[in-house]
């Protein structure tokens, strides 16, 4: 493509400009080849001439590619175009994170960003690179994923100036993998990992003039894994820079821990260091700067030492740790003086107070410190000789020391660190993370400058090499021929740098020389290298040299070179410091390899020594040690070997500008590192070949406008690209096809977007045309229409006006007639009307006056009569009741003296058994008295409805003659009116009373009004008051809403900690099973290796044991204590006495019983088993005594009647075991046993009747009471009635009270005698159970005689009928049978098994269940059932955890037995729903509170485990199904060019996703949860949707944009509609949409003007402010269609939104996490327990049906 064709009229270049580097420019001429000059415009629309040298100037981008996400997909690649897309994404969409092919271009923001939550790292977990927008977290990611998929180790490489954020990227990068990773073994682990992270800032990090937390050393950090799980971690440090401890500049800082120390110097434990303010010391106060903003050095130093903690160091070693701190700042404030002007030698004053408390932290001499501060050691062959040194000498003496004990203190505290961040077990895999200094230039440059450009050197060979390999390997995979083309290789400057002869080299060998110099090393240098190309000597006649590195030329001062790579420290002090008494101190000193130093050395006195050392004592350190470039350049290879063995990836931090503002972009200082970073050089070997790359589907997405009709004919996409392709690029070497993409040069997809967007502008224009053209036609057309309907109209309009003048004119002459007519017939009609009232009026009076007459003589003889009778009537009454109640007074004496004898008789042991033999023949005479009083009450009350009828119809009719009566005074009294009106019509003429009518009309008419206008002012009054009240009721109503918003608000944050509580109550009680396992485990294995050794006990307690939930049963006797039924003592004695023969003894499969059973007799056997029961017997039997003492007094003697008689009788005598143990047992004492317990039973049974009996009289008897009790209420009830009408007679009002004082006791005793009624009825119905247990288990055991077979056979368990006609709605079972029951219904329980059951049936049978330990008075066993219950139910839910239909099976059965034990408790607020006979089925004796908390907490574990389950199933599905499938087509290929995306399709849609959710709606149903629950799980899951699609949609650039937002909103209303189609609407599931919808909304509505940005407000309702202004710098406009959004819209909208919702934090992304509190409700169960069916396949048969 000739340059002409691209360089034509309108087109945009750049051109160099010298404050912004590069500038934008408008082609006005088109260029010609040939032509010297090209016209250009800039962009304040000024002329300019550009002349063209050697090329043309580089051209623009396309708009849609600017600001993309990869630096590489750019059409064209050069230096302009990278930063012009790194400063639009920095300034306009606040992107700090941008790819440049493998390498991370990181811009400092300068301002907190809330990008780095958790809810980020998680969202970019599992996602590959190119999926979300470029971020730390993505690369980590990538780095992460290949060492988990290949084994491989991987390595971060993070690099910039001071400033530039490598500390905080290399933090972000760890707290990524330590929260991805996890932990193996060590739970603490991770935050050791993190903890390393403040220890490493404190010592290592110093505040400069560009950066205040800069690290001023390199450290790599290699991150240890396991199975994907961190294990541990390693740091290696590079080339300290130990000169800040003595010197700084201005401005600037020493390191973090001296200003930490300083800061909290008066903590008590740092009292005693002599610290003070940082001003107060030399080595941190040259800079002037003692305290850095945003820093907290005191907070610092808390971290600090909490980190020091969590890696294990102790606080003793921690303080020691800060004296050698405190006495290096000591160290610097010491004073050395001079002993004269020429300065041959000097000295410290004895006296100086800092050298006291250097010696004393120290714990050395102060003597020797000031010796070998002043002077210095030299040996030669023969002597030694202390040579005085000057004041300078001695001053860099001490600066020396202060650097080395700094730097041993680094060491220490790495090797600590790494100590503690070691694991044991070692690692597989690693990623390291190194955090290197980059390229530095600066105005004097010196040994460190060197080192770090040397480091970058490697560095940049290394990345050299590592993206040529890459850019080969694409182009091999897809096959595409490429030429090879050469890169920048920067291996002639390593070699002058490290090779033979080189800088290094000189340096090492002038630093061996005594009288080695700075100047004297720069003159071998110009003498060696002046030659290389990579070398110069600056014009200036200084010791300084230029090194050109690649990433432009240095210029290095060779003062200080010589002897800072020497790093020379006095022996003599530092024999001091080992031989002082500070272990620590020792320890440091001692890590370096040095051993002590000779004696001699140390006790040197006097001027000169005398005699000669050995050559030991010769100081060969400085010989043996290495210089400070050796040991960097041997540290430097080491780390290149480990990088080389790793898969690298890069990280480039950019700082945009010196002054530190946020989002500042600073074009000359981005430049610069840039290209020091080696980024224009990743492009220029990426633009060398095929920089832009897409896949098929991609380009066929993009660009099916450009193909025609006829290529788009074949199926294969790879043939319809070449096609095209080929007919638009008519140059093949501008593009290549691969296997799976299509590669172009640079510019080609530019030339291609333009001709897209000249298809898609004709397209427009087509469709303009045609659609103006359409309009106007229809414009006419209504037109048209609107006058011919506006003639039609008109003209109607006056013909109807000429009808209506007619009709009018006939109508008022007929009108005329009409009233004139009217008018006489009138004035006739109202004179026949006056005077034929006047006659009817005149007979009607005569009439009315006879009748009233006759009326009043028949009411008076009536009136007579009643009265007469009622006088009789009131004497007859007031005689009865007077002796009626002297009848009552004597009465109530008898009955007093009757109960007296009554009570005493009571206290009796003979009347209490006469009342038991009479309590049930009472109770069926009382229940049938209340009937006959029941018959009576109703015959009574339909008596007395009939005379209320009869009394209501006489007033009735009282009523009526009272009105007529009254309506003939009216008419008397109209009659006297009327005629007093004809006299005075007679008087005056017709006219004179018309006028005198009208006035009385006028007058009423003003009456009238005066009302009205009353009745307005009170209407308006009322409305007044109405509106006040209404207003009084809306405030009210607000604040009682706002109340109770308060109080749900607060309930569900109880709900929420109390299910948090639950939560992590499950986690911990998860955490002790696996524990209980690992031990049971253990012991397993320990016991497979040991040999068995059970006796017949044993094993017969492990058989016992393994049919119950019970830990352990060591014996029969034991377990029939613990688990017998309290329902009586015969019970548990029959079930006591159930022996367990040895013939139904499990035995292992292929073994043979054990040794020590095969001598023993089978009758020993059974002699001991009915030992051991006997034992139980009476343990049980003294228990139950014990109980009846207590509760049972006034029967005690009766009570203990059966046990007295197993007292006074021996029971092993009554069973025949009196002999001694050793002799053999014979059939005659089994049958002698089964004798004895026939003979308990009988004695029990005659017993049992005999109270039957007593009780039955005694029900008679309180029967009787009752009824005399109820008349007597009835008498006293009609005397008060009656003394009521005499109020005046007060004696009888006081025998009144007394009567009801009197009442009310007996009320008293009467309820006293109906609860003992209720007690004699529930022992009736023990007893007869009882009786009749022992007759079916006296049956049932007659078998027992042929015991004396080898093989027995077990007794049945006792059988417990119902009563006869009676369902007690219960099952019955026995402490034995509780693991059967589980097993049963919980463990092997399967619905499928059992179709057409009840979902929640195992819920009621464990319920039924329950009711019988209830009704059995057996708390402890109904608490063991629920208990197991709930076992195992968690043991179901730990194996089938990832099952949804199991979890919302439990979870319903769990809900169904809460609902159960609430509504059948004996709280009344849980009765309302139930029916008659659900009450007679209340728990009468537990009390199920503490059940309840339990299964309530149950319930909330299977609640979150059912919402965890779904999230699993529905996480993968989200973002595909909402955000990358395309229900709409056609809307994808309006996404822009650029960014990197995954070329497959998406793995889930919108109807999976959908159907998903049906699923588990449909499952939540089938197993009959509470629909309010269910509403809750899928309001739970919409808000997992909405959250992780908005989550995605913010950090998706590619997915904000107009066409996404269409697609989005359609996905949303699918959800709405599925929603309405399901019926759960109610559910709230819509409302956790809304966020979502309104990220979806605006991204479709405009956004340009001020009137935009405030709709724009309004909208965004529930976005917070951060969300929206992150969608809105994240929109990417459609090409040639939308303009791009301003940053001034953006911020007007930001303003707005925080001036309209405050400014307050706001977390960016949704936190999917989050748990809504789940409510259970109380539902009634409709199901009568009586009626429940229990399948045959659930194999309960054991369990009997009461």
């Amino acid at each position: 493509m000739a340059a002409g064709d691209l360089y034509v009229q309108g087109a945009w270049v750049w051109i160099p400009d010298c404050v912004e580097v590069w500038r934008v420019a408008e082609v006005t001429r088109g260029y010609k080849e040939g032509d010297a000059i090209l016209y250009l415009r800039l962009e304040d629309g000024s002329a300019l001439a550009y002349p063209i040298e050697s090329q043309l100037p580089p051209l623009c981008n396309p708009d849609c590619l600017s600001g993309a996400d990869d630096l590489v997909a750019l059409s064209y690649l050069h230096e302009p175009a990278v930063l012009h897309s790194l400063r639009r994404r920095f300034l306009e969409a606040n992107a700090i994170y941008t790819y440049c092919g493998v390498i991370l271009v990181a811009i400092n923001p300068y301002k907190p960003l809330p990008i780095y939550e958790e809810e980020v790292i998680y969202a970019y977990s599992g996602h590959e690179i190119g999926d979300m927008d470029p971020h730390i977290f993505a690369l980590a990611e990538e780095a992460y994923k290949q060492m988990v998929r290949f084994g491989k180790n991987q390595s971060l490489i993070i690099s910039g100036e001071s400033g530039a954020g490598k500390t905080a990227s290399a933090k972000y990068a760890m707290r990524y993998f330590t929260t991805v990773g996890g932990c193996l073994c060590d739970s603490s682990m991770e935050e050791k990992v993190l903890a390393s992270s403040p220890i490493m800032e404190a010592f290592g990090n110093a505040r400069t003039t560009r950066n205040d937390n800069s690290s001023r050393f390199g450290k790599y950090i290699e991150i240890g894994f396991s199975q994907a799980r961190v294990t541990g971690a390693t740091i290696k440090t590079y080339l300290l820079e130990k000169s800040r401890v003595t010197f700084h500049a201005k401005a600037e800082r020493n390191y973090h821990i001296f200003y930490q120390l300083c800061a909290s110097a008066t903590l008590p434990e740092l009292q005693g260091l002599g610290l003070r303010g940082a001003e107060s010391f030399h080595y941190t106060s040259q800079g002037q700067c003692t305290a850095a903003q945003n820093t907290n050095d005191v907070a610092d130093l808390d971290s600090t030492r909490h980190a020091f903690s969590l890696l294990g160091v102790p606080e003793a070693n921690q303080l020691e740790l800060f004296s050698i701190l405190a006495a290096i700042l000591h160290l610097g404030n010491i004073v050395v003086r001079g002993r004269d002007r020429r300065g041959d030698g000097c000295f410290v004053e004895p006296a100086d107070k800092a050298l006291g408390l250097f010696c004393t932290l120290l714990g050395v001499e102060a003597s020797q410190v000031m010796r070998w501060l002043c002077h210095r050691k030299l040996v030669t062959a023969g002597e030694t000789y202390l040579k005085p040194l000057s004041r300078q000498q001695a001053l860099d003496s001490r600066d020396a020391l202060a650097k080395h004990m700094y730097g041993q203190v680094f060491r220490w505290m790495v090797s600590r660190v790494n100590r503690a961040l070691r694991s044991p077990e070692g690692h597989r895999t690693s990623i390291g993370i190194l955090d290197i200094y980059g390229f530095e230039m600066f105005e004097l440059n010196s040994f460190e400058q060197f080192c770090i450009n040397y480091a970058n050197e490697k560095l940049q060979q290394l990345f050299n090499l590592h993206v040529f390999k890459l850019e080969q390997e694409e182009y091999v995979a897809e096959e595409v021929p490429w030429v090879f083309v050469d890169f920048c290789d920067n291996q002639p400057c390593i070699e002058l740098i490290e090779g033979r002869l080189g800088i290094l080299d000189l340096l090492n060998e002038e630093c061996k020389m005594p009288q080695g110099s700075d100047g004297s090393w720069a003159q071998k240098l110009y003498q060696t290298h002046l030659s290389s190309s990579h070398f110069q000597k600056p014009k200036r006649p200084t010791d300084a040299f230029v090194v050109c590195h690649f990433a432009g030329k240095v210029e290095y001062q060779c003062d200080g070179f010589v002897e800072k790579n020497r790093d020379a420290v006095p022996e003599e002090l530092v024999g001091l410091l080992r031989a002082s008494k500070s272990a620590l101190l020792a320890e440091l000193f001692l890590e370096e390899g040095d051993g002590p130093t000779s004696l001699q050395s140390r006790r040197s006195s006097g001027p000169r020594m005398a005699g000669r050392p050995s050559r030991r004592s010769l100081p060969n350190s400085q010989k043996s040690k290495k210089s400070i470039s050796s040991q960097f350049k041997a540290s430097l290879k080491r780390l290149m070997e480990m990088l080389g063995s790793t898969t690298p990836h890069y990280i480039r931090c950019i700082k945009p500008n010196d002054g530190k503002q946020p989002f500042v972009f600073d074009s000359r200082r981005a430049v610069e590192q840039l290209r020091a970073c080696g980024v224009l050089e990743t492009i220029r070997i990426s633009a060398s070949g095929y920089p832009s790359r897409w896949t098929y589907q991609e380009f066929l997405e993009r660009y099916r406008a450009l193909v025609s009709r006829e290529e788009l004919m074949d199926t294969d996409e790879k043939q319809i690209c070449s096609l095209a392709l080929e007919r638009l690029l008519q140059d093949p070497s501008k593009y290549q096809c691969g296997k799976s993409k299509v590669f172009f040069r640079a510019g080609q997809v530019a030339y291609l977007e333009e001709l897209r967007y000249r298809r898609l502008r004709s397209a427009c224009v087509l469709l303009q045309r045609h659609l103006r053209g359409w309009l106007a036609r229809m414009r006419f057309q209504r037109a048209r229409v609107a006058a011919v309907c506006l003639q039609r109209h008109a003209r109607g309009m006056l013909a109807r006006r000429f009808t209506r003048m007619l009709r009018r004119t006939r109508a008022a002459v007929t009108l005329q007639k009409t009233l004139r007519m009217v008018l006489a017939r009138r004035s006739y009609l109202r004179v026949r009307r006056a005077v034929i009232t006047i006659q009817a009026f005149a007979r009607g009076m005569f009439a009315r006056r006879l009748y009233q007459q006759m009326v009043w003589h028949q009411k008076a003889v009536v009136i007579q009569a009643a009265v007469r009778g009622w006088l009789a009537r009131t004497h007859y009454t007031h005689l009865r009741r007077t002796v009626i109640y002297l009848q009552c007074c004597y009465r109530r004496v008898q009955a007093r003296r009757e109960l007296r004898w009554l009570r005493i008789k009571a206290r009796s042991v003979e009347h209490y058994k006469q009342l038991h033999k009479g309590m049930e023949i009472k109770v069926i005479q009382l229940q049938c008295r209340l009937d006959e009083q029941a018959q009576e009450k109703q015959r009574l009350a339909e008596q007395l409805s009939g005379l209320n009828a009869a009394h209501a119809e006489e007033v009735q009719r009282l009523r009526a003659e009272m009105q007529q009566l009254r309506e003939d005074a009216a008419r008397d009294a109209q009659v006297q009116q009327l005629q007093e009106r004809l006299a005075e019509l007679e008087k005056h003429s017709v006219k004179s009373c018309l006028g005198q009518e009208v006035e009385e009309l006028r007058q009423r008419l003003a009456e009238v009004e005066a009302v009205k206008l009353q009745l307005g002012e009170e209407r308006d009054a009322l409305i007044q008051r109405m509106l006040e009240q209404s207003q009084d009721l809306e405030e009210q109503h607000q604040r009682a809403a706002r109340e109770s918003q308060g109080l749900l608000q607060e309930l569900e944050e109880e709900r929420a900690r109390y299910q948090s509580l639950v939560q992590e109550y499950a986690r911990l009680e998860q955490g002790y099973e696996n524990l209980r396992d690992e031990v049971a485990f253990y012991r397993q294995s320990t016991l497979r290796r040991s040999l068995s050794s059970e006796s017949f006990l044993g094993s017969e307690s492990s058989y016992l044991s393994s049919m119950s939930t019970a830990p352990s049963r060591d014996g029969s006797d034991q377990q029939a204590e613990a688990s017998g039924d309290t329902g009586g003592d015969s019970v548990g004695l029959e079930e006591g006495w159930q022996p367990v023969p040895e013939g139904l003894q499990p035995q292992p499969s292929g073994e043979a019983p054990l040794k020590s059973s095969v001598g023993q007799d089978p009758f020993e056997k059974a002699y001991l088993l009915l030992l051991g029961q006997f034992n139980a017997v009476n343990e049980e039997l003294a228990r139950t005594r014990e109980e009846l003492r207590r509760s049972k007094a006034p029967v005690e003697l009766e009570e203990r009647k059966p046990l007295d008689f197993f007292k006074r009788r021996n029971i092993a005598e009554m069973l025949g075991l009196g002999r001694s143990p050793g002799k053999v047992v014979v059939d005659d004492d089994l049958k002698h046993a089964y004798d004895a317990v026939q003979v308990a039973n009988r004695l029990l049974a005659s017993q049992l009747r005999e109270e039957k009996q007593q009780h039955e009289e005694e029900v008679e008897g309180l029967h009787l009471d009752i009824c005399s009790l109820k008349q007597l209420s009835q008498q006293q009830a009609a005397l008060i009635q009656d003394l009521q009408r005499h109020q005046g007679q007060e004696g009888l009002q006081h025998h009144v009270l007394q009567l009801k004082e009197e009442n009310w006791e007996l009320a008293q005793k009467l309820e006293k005698q109906e609860r003992t009624t209720l007690k004699l009825q529930k022992q009736l119905r023990a007893y007869a159970k009882q009786i009749q247990e022992f007759t079916v288990k006296r049956e049932a055991t007659g078998p027992v005689q042929k015991l004396a077979a080898p093989a027995v056979v077990v007794s049945q368990s006792p059988v417990i009928p119902s009563l006869a006609g009676l369902s007690q709605a219960m099952l019955a079972w026995r402490m034995e049978d509780e693991g059967r029951i589980i097993k049963a219904v919980i463990t092997d329980y399967k619905p499928q098994s059992s179709p057409g059951a009840l979902p929640d049936l195992p819920a009621y049978i464990l319920f039924l269940c329950f009711r019988h330990a209830d009704h059995c008075c057996d708390e402890p066993r109904a608490r063991s059932l629920l208990d197991a219950a709930i076992s195992a139910i968690k043991r179901v839910m730990k194996k089938h955890s990832d099952d949804f239909d199991v979890v919302a099976l439990w979870l319903a059965n769990t809900c169904r037995l809460l609902n159960c034990l609430r509504q059948y408790s004996q709280d009344e607020t849980y009765w309302q729903g139930n029916t008659v006979r659900q009450n007679e089925h209340r728990l009468q004796n537990v009390d199920p509170q503490s059940s309840c908390c339990s299964l309530g907490a149950l319930a909330v574990q299977l609640y979150q485990q059912l919402i965890r389950t779904a999230e699993k199933r529905l996480k993968p599905m989200i973002v595909a199904a909402m955000l990358e499938s395309e229900p709409i087509q056609g809307l994808s290929s309006s996404c822009p060019p650029g960014h990197r995306r995954s070329s497959a399709a998406p793995a889930h849609t919108l109807p999976e996703l959908l159907q998903q959710l049906g699923s588990f709606h449909a499952a939540l149903d089938r197993h009959g949860l509470a629909p309010s629950v269910g509403h809750q799980v899928l309001r739970q899951l919409f808000f997992l949707i909405s959250g992780t699609t908005l989550n995605y949609l913010l950090l998706r650039k590619d997915t904000c944009s107009w066409s996404c937002g269409i697609q989005l909103r359609y996905n949303i209303s699918q959800l709405e509609q599925w929603l309405r189609a399901e019926g759960l609407q109610q559910s709230g599931a819509c409302e956790v949409l809304e966020p979502l919808v309104q990220a979806a909304q605006l991204l479709q509505v405009k956004k340009v003007t001020e009137e935009d940005a405030g709709a724009l407000c309004s909208l965004c309702t529930v976005l917070s402010t951060q969300q929206v202004v992150k969608i809105l710098r994240a929109y990417t406009p459609a090409v040639g269609l939308e303009e791009r959004i301003s940053p001034s819209f953006i911020s007007s909208v930001e303003k707005k939104l925080q001036d309209q919702y405050g400014g307050g934090p706001s977390q960016l992304l949704v936190d999917t996490s989050h748990l809504f509190p789940v409510h259970l409700p109380f539902t009634t169960s409709p199901l009568h327990l009586d009626e429940l069916r229990i399948p045959d396949a659930l194999n309960l048969a054991f369990l009997i049906r009461l």
